[in-house]
């Protein structure tokens, strides 16, 4: 039986702590793990567990999330303007202090367009995408994420709307809601969430993020471009009963990478906590084919099919 041994490190990014995991040896491929919300790096800890014998595997917590330095958010008179264009910045600092110069992204939720940003920056580093219930397409968006995204600075209302989110009622509900068999999800994940949505000053963290989430939409046809152009390696993975971002999104990233596959899971938002069984071994198959491929052209590469 091999089970990996996963470690536990801060790196500075800019005078930030940045807390990290790390599993597996350095010398296979890496998958770099890039957490939603309202988690943190934990949310990754079985999928390591599985993985971390085989791969190498990294999961960062963004600042102002999970064991990760919180800044006082600018809009309080700190240091740390909370977008996340500066979350991409954090991301970007922190691949190029660990020497990550080529992986697969797993991007859930707020990784979606954390990644999606470091593509932009940095398509070379990007060998392959996992994407799980990471929207990039208007048409993915609920009406409850619409009402979410419309959400600006100076909107009446729009503060008061994103703490009304941050209490453990709706921390549970984003795991459980739409999920098929509620009783395999572990109450470990909200409550570890909760803990650090309630710590001092995190409040205003999520807020500030929650109003800067409509530049993601605004980035949406910049993203599609970049995958349409470089046709990127790409296994999706997406709970069909999301309240927030509904299926149409996953089924849209097939227009832009024909080559995709495709999983439609009967779970919701969190499908990693109820279907791991299934998505760890599918990761494994898809990072051993990406493997195997021959070291062409990257818009060719990213043409073959899966």
């Amino acid at each position: 039986m091999n089970i990996p041994q996963v470690t536990h490190h801060h790196v500075d990014i800019d005078g930030i702590k940045v807390f990290y995991r790390e599993a597996g040896p350095k010398d296979a491929p890496t998958l770099l793990l890039l957490h939603g919300f309202p988690s943190a790096s934990h949310q990754y800890r079985r999928l390591m567990d599985a993985l971390g014998d085989r791969y190498h595997l990294i999961a960062p917590d963004y600042p102002g999330f999970g064991h990760s330095d919180a800044p006082v958010p600018a809009t309080l008179g700190g240091p740390f303007a909370y977008s996340f264009d500066r979350l991409a910045d954090v991301m970007e600092g922190f691949c190029q202090a660990l020497g990550l110069d080529r992986f697969v992204a797993y991007m859930f939720d707020f990784g979606a367009p954390v990644g999606f940003r470091l593509a932009a920056r940095h398509p070379e580093w990007f060998e392959g995408l996992v994407i799980q219930n990471g929207n990039a397409y208007t048409v993915g968006l609920s009406p409850i994420a619409q009402e979410f995204t419309a959400m600006k600075p100076g909107v009446k209302g729009a503060e008061e709307g994103v703490l009304n989110l941050l209490t453990l009622d709706m921390t549970r509900g984003q795991y459980l809601t739409g999920a098929a068999h509620p009783e395999l999800i572990a109450p470990d994940g909200w409550t570890m969430d909760q803990h650090f949505l309630d710590l001092p000053g995190r409040a205003q963290i999520q807020v500030d993020l929650a109003l800067n989430y409509h530049s993601n939409l605004e980035l949406y046809p910049q993203w599609q471009a970049w995958l349409r152009e470089h046709q990127p390696p790409t296994l999706i993975f997406w709970g069909r009963n999301d309240p927030f971002f509904v299926e149409a999104g996953a089924r849209a990233y097939l227009d832009d990478v024909p080559s995709a596959e495709l999983h439609l899971l009967d779970t919701g938002h969190f499908a990693l906590e109820e279907c791991l069984p299934m998505i760890a071994p599918l990761i494994a198959d898809f990072v051993e084919r990406i493997g195997h491929r021959q070291p062409v052209d990257q818009k060719q590469a990213g043409a073959a099919q899966l």
